[in-house]
């Protein structure tokens, strides 16, 4: 037995919506990076992996993936503000173009912290690409460059992002409704 309270789930953002809007990101993004030899894209762990393989599909540039596992979170629904790195980069981003995905931005903590760590090594730009923002949430100034949905506060599931690791397989973006 889990001592999870019961939730429903409400879907709240299509997977024909998502996906129509990850184009719309590619096409940017491509245009942005158009004169790169190669776009390092670095995938935050673990609730944008299933964002980065349909973006990096879509991109129209030569790209390499990495990614870096930060938690703030653990099985809960709020910030712990405390960002912890679990997994680092393999490659070198010093003097290449890095792009940033991120599932979710909300209160900017984890985004920050990772974003400090990699321009420490150098890159020559670093932008960031998020999913989804929650700006009424953030504690931290800090803004994507690119975003594909700018959502209320609501706790949300489906497309990668989790629920206490139960939910990341939802082709959509759903908000939880617990009872």
């Amino acid at each position: 037995m889990t001592d999870q309270p019961a939730y429903a789930i409400d879907e709240m953002i299509s997977a024909k919506e998502i996906a129509a809007r990850v184009e719309g990101l590619a096409r940017d993004i491509s245009d942005h990076f158009a004169d790169t030899d190669k776009l390092t894209v670095v995938g935050l762990l673990r609730g944008s992996f299933v964002f980065i393989a349909d973006l990096v599909r879509e991109l129209d540039l030569p790209v390499e993936v990495d990614f870096i596992e930060a938690s703030s979170y653990g099985d809960g629904m709020e910030s712990s503000r405390e960002v912890r790195i679990l997994k680092d980069l393999r490659g070198e981003i010093e003097g290449r173009d890095v792009l940033v995905v991120e599932d979710i931005v909300d209160t900017g903590f984890t985004l920050h912290h990772v974003l400090h760590l990699l321009r420490a090594r150098n890159p020559a730009r670093l932008q960031v690409c998020a999913l989804l923002d929650k700006p009424s949430r953030r504690e931290v100034d800090i803004e994507a460059t690119w975003t594909g949905f700018r959502i209320p506060d609501k706790f949300v599931v489906g497309y990668g992002i989790d629920y206490a690791q139960r939910n990341r397989n939802l082709p959509y973006i759903g908000k939880v409704r617990f009872m």
